[in-house]
């Protein structure tokens, strides 16, 4: 005996209830990411702009916002424990008018044989704050942790990663509430596809920053990476959808086990052996269970006779609400006296179970292909 789906894409409805969760993650990551752009972002990048542009200050002057630069001493260089894993150092300095002060340094301290105690440096004000230190005997410029716009590459990764997160959710809001009748799949490619493609706009925007000099750069990069995103995502797609228009009968070859196995599954419909809670299934030679205990050894309920199989294919999200689909799973559509039974169990665990009915039932329990259209039975 052979069925179309009861859940076709004609009749299957939205799942608004999905919709809901994906609206309210998508407006608040959306958000986020846009506060990132126009306050953390901007303020580094103008900071760091400032900065490289800001005047030497004149003999006497102790503004900000020039570069004040005073000699110093070094009179101890302790290096920073702490748990961040990027080695630090700080020096500890007295300046030439007797002020004592600190400044934090990137790097290993054994690695800078000039910051020593007692070694002569200058140190660079602006803004109030150690920006730059000059070691002597050629040992070069070393820029502190205070180095103006540092931070404006973790802040623009950071708003591209969440707003590629809020545009994914955003498309999961759409779909889920306007097309997701086209397709009952838990997991349908309509969805991921999309989602995957605006993950990987925002892993090129993540590395964006690192190799442009400035946010406008970093958008250029974002910009090129768009064509190849879109064409991965227009190739797969394509291939997704002649594969899903075959159907969703899947083909499995049944494996009779030698002996007792416990696998993960689980039986619903209105049938004693859908027990809830019972999220194990015991598989035998002609034996089939449906069991709470993950050892098997107890509170069984066997499953009769009376139970035929009719066909394996993805789980829908209109098979049980709350259902928790990992992606790993299939189902297999049963009868049970006029009832309709669902079996579903991982993958791998599903030429098990197939054969274990087949064990049980004869040849009748091979899985068969699919029929032209899709509407052919799996198992039989």
């Amino acid at each position: 005996m052979t069925e179309a789906p009861e859940n076709s894409p004609r009749t299957a409805p939205r799942n608004r209830a999905a919709a809901r969760p994906a609206a309210v993650a998508a407006c608040l990551l959306l958000l986020v990411s846009v506060w990132l752009f126009v306050f953390p972002v901007r303020e580094a990048h103008g900071e760091r702009l400032a900065f490289e542009t800001a005047a030497v200050c004149a003999p006497g002057d102790r503004g900000g916002e020039c570069l004040r630069t005073v000699e110093a001493r070094i009179r101890a260089a302790v290096p920073v424990r702490d748990t961040v894993r990027t080695p630090r150092y700080w020096l500890h300095l007295t300046e030439a008018d007797g002020t004592a002060s600190r400044t934090r340094l990137h790097g290993r301290l054994e690695e800078t044989p000039s910051a020593r105690a007692g070694g002569p440096v200058e140190v660079t004000y602006w803004r109030g704050q150690i920006r730059y230190v000059e070691f002597p005997a050629g040992a070069g410029r070393e820029y502190t942790t205070a180095k103006p716009g540092s931070g404006e590459r973790f802040f623009f990764m950071a708003g591209s990663l969440v707003g590629a997160l809020g545009l994914a959710s955003a498309w999961g809001w759409y779909w889920w509430a306007r097309h997701s009748h086209v397709s009952p799949r838990a997991n349908p490619w309509q969805l991921g596809v999309p989602v995957v493609g605006a993950l990987g706009l925002g892993a090129v925007g993540a590395v964006a920053p690192w190799t442009a000099d400035g946010p406008g750069e970093a958008l250029l990069v974002i910009a090129l990476g768009v064509p190849p995103v879109l064409a991965g995502c227009a190739v797969t797609a394509l291939v997704l959808w002649r594969r899903e228009r075959a159907g969703d009968t899947i083909a499995v070859t049944p494996r009779v086990p030698d002996g007792e196995r416990v696998v993960a599954g689980r039986v619903w419909g209105d049938v004693p052996y859908a027990v809830e809670g019972a999220e194990h299934l015991v598989v035998g030679p002609g034996y089939l269970a449906s069991t709470v205990d993950p050892t098997g050894a107890a509170y069984r309920r066997a499953v009769p006779d009376t139970l035929v199989p009719r066909r394996v294919r993805p789980p829908y999200w209109t098979d049980r609400e709350g259902a928790g689909y990992r992606g790993k799973e299939w189902v297999l559509e049963c009868e049970d006296g006029g009832v309709r039974v669902l079996l579903l169990t991982d993958k791998g665990d599903m030429p098990w179970v197939l054969g274990a009915l087949r064990s049980r039932r004869g040849a009748a329990g091979a899985a068969r292909e699919p029929r032209e259209g899709g509407r052919g039975a799996g198992a039989a």
